[in-house]
């Protein structure tokens, strides 16, 4: 059996083998399975044509007020950026600006389809994954079933999303002359997302360097240079890196020197352009959630369609638990992710479920009404499961781009299936 002639009489193992064998056999996709178990699932999830045009839409109309907001917390002070969570060594990179038109180059809206409408849960602005699953994966699960890919055409949108960015950073004055694309090299998934996007990017000259392999000098970041050994040293002009901003802020090489600030004090200080861009940090936290909803209760800032659109899209956000008693609602970390340290709370003030992951529990909370997942049965390895339907929505360079889906328990985290999608026949 191979690619494009999956047939649904053979078994669901035989089917995943037919489609993720190939992928891991070109390096392109090798975590199917995570953590000892099975991540990408071998079914289709069938998608309306309009719920996807929604979704796009949505997350455009979202982007613009994300950027919106997001400009005028830029121009802020220190206090507005500890509030808003966002650590202190990073307030100098933060206040930088580039394109105000957007609020990061990559980023994922999630969102939630409940009896009410789509509901966006969360930006995730920094450092997004999900990416090659629904820019590479999902369109060789569809070919493989013979079926439509509502991705299709959309991994040309990051090579000129990165030549663009490219062109804004040369245009203010940063030297862009050599690029480097940055992640742990020991995780799977993140060092293959940053290559895929090394090779979307189209940037010429650029390389792939691990994390491990960068070295601050100076005023300057360095890396290997292409093909020597790791003595011969190569400033750094433009990185990208897939490796979170808060967990940036607190790096250490081996010696104690806090390597992380000395890189944001080289990015505040125009020595080293990013991807994704300074703005894509403010947006990042959670904090800006419940600013954006504040603004709008208090209808102010935004302009009549923006608040038609926030009220449609976004959920009631606070930065204390001030819901009406009987409202069920949750609490998230302000730079959490994968759903560690989430809890939702019923009506009653009691906690009837937790994530169970500690990681990011010593942060500030944000609380949101809370907004049910579609339950929905999926076929796996182990059986029939039934789990919560989560979906993505890329933003790149501010247009709606690929969507992924996710299938977990009531709190999606980092065990929760990769669910291909296709157009629903209509």
């Amino acid at each position: 059996m191979t690619r494009g002639t999956v047939l649904l009489t053979d078994s669901y193992a035989d089917r995943r083998n037919a489609i993720y064998g190939p992928l891991r056999n070109e390096g392109v996709f090798t975590w199917d399975c995570m953590f000892g178990q099975e991540y990408a699932l071998a079914g289709l999830h069938r998608l309306s044509r309009e719920r996807h045009r929604e979704m796009l839409a949505a997350a455009e109309a979202l982007g613009r007020i994300y950027a919106k907001t997001v400009a005028v917390v830029q121009q802020g002070e220190a206090a507005l950026w500890a509030e808003l969570g966002l650590p202190e060594a990073a307030f100098g990179a933060v206040a930088l600006r580039f394109d105000e038109t957007i609020p990061t180059l990559i980023g994922r809206f999630d969102f939630a389809d409940t009896p009410d409408g789509l509901k966006m849960l969360e930006f995730n602005s920094d450092t997004p994954t999900g990416i090659v699953e629904a820019f590479h994966v999902n369109g060789v699960v569809c070919e493989a079933y013979g079926a439509e890919n509502p991705n299709r055409g959309c991994s040309a949108m990051l090579g000129m999303a990165f030549t663009r960015m490219k062109e804004v950073y040369r245009k203010a004055g940063c030297r862009t002359e050599r690029t480097v694309f940055s992640a742990l090299d020991w995780h799977e998934e993140d060092a293959g997302t940053t290559r895929y996007l090394l090779a979307q990017s189209g940037m010429e000259g650029a390389s792939f360097v691990p994390l491990s392999a960068l070295r601050v000098q100076g005023e300057r970041l360095w890396a290997p240079a292409a093909g020597s050994d790791t003595a011969e040293l190569q400033p750094v002009d433009l990185l990208y890196r897939l490796h979170a901003i808060e967990k940036l802020a607190q790096d250490y090489d081996d010696d104690g020197y806090q390597t992380g600030e000395h890189v944001l004090r080289l990015i505040a200080c125009g020595e080293l352009a990013v991807i994704n861009p300074p703005s894509g940090f403010a947006a990042q936290t959670k904090a800006l959630q419940a600013l954006i909803w504040n603004l709008h209760e208090t209808g102010q800032f935004f302009a009549p369609a923006e608040h038609e659109m926030i009220e449609r899209y976004m959920l009631p956000t606070y930065l204390e638990p001030c819901f009406p008693e009987g409202t069920p609602y949750v609490s998230k970390p302000i730079l959490g992710r994968e759903g560690s340290g989430v809890t939702i709370y019923d009506g009653n003030g009691a906690a009837p479920e937790e994530s169970g992951e500690t990681e990011y529990m010593h942060q500030p909370m944000v609380y949101q009404q809370y907004a049910q997942l579609p339950e929905i049965e999926i076929e796996t390895l182990s059986g029939p499961y039934r789990g919560r339907l989560l979906w993505g929505c890329f933003l790149i360079d501010g247009k709606g781009s690929a969507v992924v889906a996710r299938v977990g328990g009531r709190i999606t985290d980092n065990l929760s299936f990769y669910l291909p999608s296709a157009f629903a026949d209509e």
